[in-house]
């Protein structure tokens, strides 16, 4: 009885509108993004190449993206801006769905940042470079230093600075309003940054590493205020609640760590997780609501007052409900290779690849809709035993050179054989 009374207590204590769990459900495929407006709606970026933009349990699309959209971030009170696989950075109009393509980048785009004016929006691409567009329209400047992947970027808060982190180890910080801005290194620390956060009033610069670091530095001189590294690795998502103190980080083992940054101290740690990472984090515009994305084609909320007390997410939303350890050989295949990308119901289908529905006897390229490649669109290939085997053996990008399909083999004949067995019945 005393548990029940306590749990009833701990729920009073919560606003109303907290005291739900949500999942934002509709996307296609592994949700790799997530922003907050400050009206409460969420902007979420996903695998499936589409933005969505929930102001309840119904999401608006936004579809422009050629390739995985991965980070998204709030403009002005209209617009707001995402990053993809497509090497691109899209600029849209929120009553209208247009957007506007920012092009230039060579590599994906891993990162996009507004600055404090809502002049400036900045990208990380793992083409090694920052790119730099002016959100009124005009051309980019590029900043190049980093000896890797620029993974994440952000604004100092007096608009004189831009911060950005790279797989090459180091967090760096640009004058980037000068014409030649040449970058100086505020942190080394060896292994691969992915994250970083701003503190307010520029006071500090939290980053999240690839060997399981969150440590948080002085923005002038790179000097340590405190280090919340755990055994659990990568950091893969960071975000920061200025009303609160709070800053939340996910990892690569399903993990979010809340901090209060005022004591700098750890307040929760929460399997958020059954399977998979934790991608992206965003808070409410109260603080009271976190939610996240990972592997699940959804977006989970929690009330941050009792993360602690949530089951793991993610189990019941996966494709499949069963381990791979109990799974047949030719489904953990299908699992592991192509259930990311491909439905095997019939479609339409929001994830980034297209049905796998009626798929043997049917010729490349020909379910109604889906934006093939041209290549594919056109080629003379049709899907039976001889052309999947061939298609893993050799791989897609030797099989079938141009297409979209990303590079991936199975190597073993046992493996593609038993995978063909199991589309066979799948697909029918």
């Amino acid at each position: 009885m005393r548990g029940w009374i306590a749990a009833l207590w701990c729920l009073a204590a919560v606003p109303a509108a907290a005291q739900d769990f949500t999942t934002l459900k509709g996307h296609g495929g592994p949700v790799m993004g997530l922003a907050m407006l400050p009206g409460g709606a969420v902007i979420s970026a996903s695998f499936d190449n589409s933005v969505g933009l929930w102001q309840g349990r119904v999401p608006r699309w936004f579809e422009g993206h050629a390739a995985a959209a991965i980070a998204v971030a709030p403009l002005d009170e209209g617009r707001f801006v995402s990053g993809g696989d497509d090497f691109d950075v899209l600029l849209w109009d929120r009553e209208s769905g247009a957007a506007t393509r920012l092009e230039g980048h060579q590599g994906k785009v891993a990162s996009v940042a507004v600055s404090s004016d809502r002049a400036w929006i900045a990208s990380a691409s793992w083409d090694g470079s920052i790119g730099l567009w002016p959100a009124q329209g005009g051309a980019p400047r590029f900043l190049k230093g980093h000896d890797a992947p620029v993974t994440d970027v952000g604004f100092a808060r007096d608009g004189t600075r831009l911060f950005s982190t790279s797989a090459d180890g180091t967090l760096r910080v640009w004058p980037w309003q000068e014409d030649e801005a040449v970058s100086r290194v505020l942190v080394d620390q060896g292994f691969g940054i992915n994250e970083l956060v701003v503190g307010p009033g520029d006071a500090w610069i939290a980053f999240g590493a690839v060997d399981g670091a969150t440590r948080v530095v002085n923005p002038e001189t790179g000097a340590e205020i405190a280090d919340f590294t755990l055994d659990r690795r990568p950091v893969l998502a960071l975000v920061h609640h200025e009303g609160s103190g709070q800053l939340a980080a996910g990892d690569g083992h399903g993990y979010i760590m809340v901090i209060d940054t005022r004591a700098w101290t750890i307040t929760r740690d929460f399997k958020a997780m059954e399977r998979g990472p934790v991608w992206a984090l965003a808070f409410s515009p109260d603080g009271a609501m976190l939610y996240a994305g990972g592997l699940p084609e959804v977006v989970y909320g929690w009330p941050v007052a009792l993360l602690d007390g949530f089951d793991p997410a993610g189990e019941a939303e996966h494709s499949f409900l069963r381990p791979p350890g109990e799974m047949e050989n030719g489904e953990r295949q299908f699992m592991r290779k192509c259930s990311i990308c491909h439905a095997l119901t019939p479609p339409p289908s929001r994830k980034a690849g297209p049905s796998l529905h009626g798929l043997f006897g049917r010729a490349a390229g020909t379910v109604p809709n889906y934006p093939y490649s041209p290549i594919l669109a056109n080629s003379d290939i049709v899907w039976n035993d001889q052309s999947i085997d061939a298609l893993f053996d050799l791989g897609p990008d030797h099989y079938i050179p141009g297409s979209k399909m990303p590079m991936q083999r199975i190597t073993g004949a046992q493996d593609r054989e038993d995978l063909i067995a199991y589309l066979r019945r799948a697909t029918r």
